[in-house]
C-alpha cells in the first residue's frame, strides 16, 4: 500500500473511535438525566420552560410539569433537557467593592506628582 493510503486509513479509523466515543458520551449523560428526573426536581426543558415535576407516567412517557403555581403542563419525558441545581452564591474578594476604589470614568491622580497638573507639564524637563 501506498503512504496516502494508510494516511486516509488512519483518519478514517481515528474519526470512527471518536464518533463511538462521543456516542457513548451522549448515552451516559442521558442515563444521568434520567436518574435525577423525579418527582420534586426542578427541570428546564427544551424549549427553556422552568417548572417542578409532579408525577412522572414511565408508561406513557409523559411528566406533569408545574411551570407556575396552578399551572400544570403535560408534556413529554425526552423534552427535559436538564435539572436545575440551586447556585450557592459565595462571597469572593473581588465581589466587595473599595471604599477607595475610583469610579468607572473618574480619573486618577499620578501620586508621583507634587502639583495638580492633570496633564503632566510639572514632570517635563527642558532642554536647555
Amino acid at each position: 500500500m501506498d503512504p496516502l493510503t494508510m494516511i486516509m486509513l488512519a483518519v478514517l479509523a481515528v474519526l470512527i473511535f471518536f464518533m463511538f466515543r462521543n456516542s457513548r458520551k451522549r448515552q451516559k449523560d442521558a442515563a444521568q438525566l434520567q436518574t435525577q428526573v423525579v418527582p420534586g426536581a426542578k427541570v428546564m426543558t427544551n424549549s427553556g420552560l422552568f417548572g417542578t415535576i409532579l408525577s412522572i407516567d414511565d408508561e406513557e412517557n409523559e411528566v406533569l410539569l408545574e411551570s407556575t403555581p396552578g399551572t400544570v403542563l403535560a408534556l413529554h419525558r425526552q423534552t427535559i433537557a436538564r435539572v436545575v441545581t440551586p447556585v450557592e452564591a459565595v462571597a469572593t474578594a473581588e465581589s466587595v467593592v473599595d471604599e477607595a476604589a475610583p469610579e468607572f470614568g473618574e480619573r486618577i491622580e499620578d501620586a508621583g506628582t507634587d502639583s495638580g497638573d492633570v496633564d503632566g507639564s510639572a514632570d517635563k524637563k527642558s532642554n536647555d
